[in-house]
This record gives C-alpha cells, sequence and structure tokens, in this order.
C-alpha cells in the first residue's frame, strides 16, 4: 500500500540538518574520529599561529577564521555529510508511505575494501575485508517494491518472511510507476528499525504511520 505524502510531510520526515541518529552514523567508528581529531587539530592550529605570529596582519583576521572552523571541523563535518545525505531524498518531488510485507530476506558478503600486510616470512599479502549484509525484499498486494540492504546485526534475527515493514518511497514521478530510492524501515512486529542510514526522524514516521495506517 502506498499513501502519498501531504505537503510538508516529507521535510517534516528527513530533516535539512543532522538529528542525533544521523550526526552519530557520520561521526563513525574510533578509527574516524581520530582522523577527524587530527585534521581538526593540524587546520586548526597552524592557521590560528599564523594570525597571531605577525606574518601579514592584514590577513590576520581570515587566518584567524579559518583556524577556528578547522578546530570545529570533527563537529561540522558530520553535520555536513548527514545534510548531503538528506537531501538527496529531500529532492524528489514525489514521496509516499508504504506498508507491505518482508517478501524474502536473505545475507549477502560484501567487499568493503582490500589492505595490503606481510606475514611472518615478509610476503606482501592481499587481505580483503569482508562484512554480511541482509537483503530484505520488499512487496505488497501490487507485488514487488524493492529492496533494502543493509549490514547484518544481531537484532535482525528477529526478522522473518511475511512481518510488516513501512518505510518512505522515493519517485520522480507522481504516480510511482518507477521507484527511485527507499528509505530505512520499521518492522512493527520486531519493534526494529533497518537499512543502512537513518534518514527517517523515527517518533515522527511513526506516528504519522499510526494515524495514515488506520
Amino acid at each position: 500500500m502506498l499513501l502519498p505524502l501531504k505537503p510538508g510531510e516529507l521535510q517534516r520526515l528527513i530533516p535539512a540538518v543532522a538529528s542525533g541518529p544521523q550526526f552519530s552514523f557520520c561521526s563513525g567508528g574510533p578509527q574516524l574520529v581520530l582522523q577527524r581529531l587530527l585534521v581538526s587539530t593540524l587546520g586548526g592550529v597552524i592557521p590560528l599561529l599564523i594570525s597571531q605570529g605577525g606574518f601579514g596582519s592584514r590577513w590576520s583576521s581570515l587566518w584567524l577564521v579559518i583556524g577556528l572552523t578547522m578546530l570545529l571541523y570533527f563537529l561540522w563535518g558530520p553535520i555536513l555529510q548527514a545534510g548531503s545525505r538528506n537531501s538527496q531524498l529531500r529532492k524528489y518531488p514525489a514521496a509516499a508511505l508504504f506498508e507491505g510485507e518482508i517478501a524474502d530476506l536473505y545475507t549477502k558478503e560484501k567487499l568493503e575494501g582490500r589492505q595490503e600486510t606481510t606475514d611472518t616470512k615478509g610476503r606482501l599479502e592481499l587481505v580483503e575485508n569482508r562484512r554480511t549484509w541482509l537483503c530484505l525484499e520488499l512487496a505488497d498486494e501490487e507485488g514487488y517494491l524493492g529492496q533494502l540492504r543493509f549490514p547484518l546485526d544481531k537484532a535482525h534475527k528477529a526478522l522473518r518472511k511475511g512481518m510488516t515493514i513501512r518505510c518512505l518511497v522515493l519517485s520522480e514521478r507522481s504516480d510511482f510507476s518507477r521507484i527511485a530510492r527507499l528509505s530505512d524501515g520499521w518492522v512493527p512486529q520486531a519493534k526494529l528499525w533497518v537499512g543502512d542510514y537513518p534518514y527517517l526522524l523515527r517518533p515522527a514516521f511513526e506516528e504519522i504511520c499510526l494515524r495514515r495506517f488506520r
């Protein structure tokens, strides 16, 4: 079942500025956080030293602004990244609530990178970093809709074929004859959110679903 969103609902469900979960997601793991802190420190301290060192006092204010901006990179970097991802869905002219079921689910190995290391004998080895992803096939009474894919987690063991799933459907066409994107999804029977990125403001989405799918 597809229920077109009312004017303004898409902007309410997918914010222009990063929400808390989106900021956490884009902040990444400890390694990425450390990288951002290093960039913030190096990129901020050097311009600040230039601004305070008397080198070209004409430009000292500019160097000061640059230094302070870079010191805050570890904060505005994830915000900018989340805003960019959100805009990819907010740009579509047609959006609808979807309620259907998990028609099928299966796992798939995804290559996430390659890394060269040396073994105990000093020989180069190519190590592949793979991660298991879960794929959900979504369908309703009209047939197949699309697929959600995301990294597999222990909580996903609760998912089963036939469970109800709700998400947003985005399209360039008002009749939704061609589906462009899907948001993250809500599985009420498992009380579980699924997806590779938390696009939706979840309390607002659950509220709208309760009201529109009565």
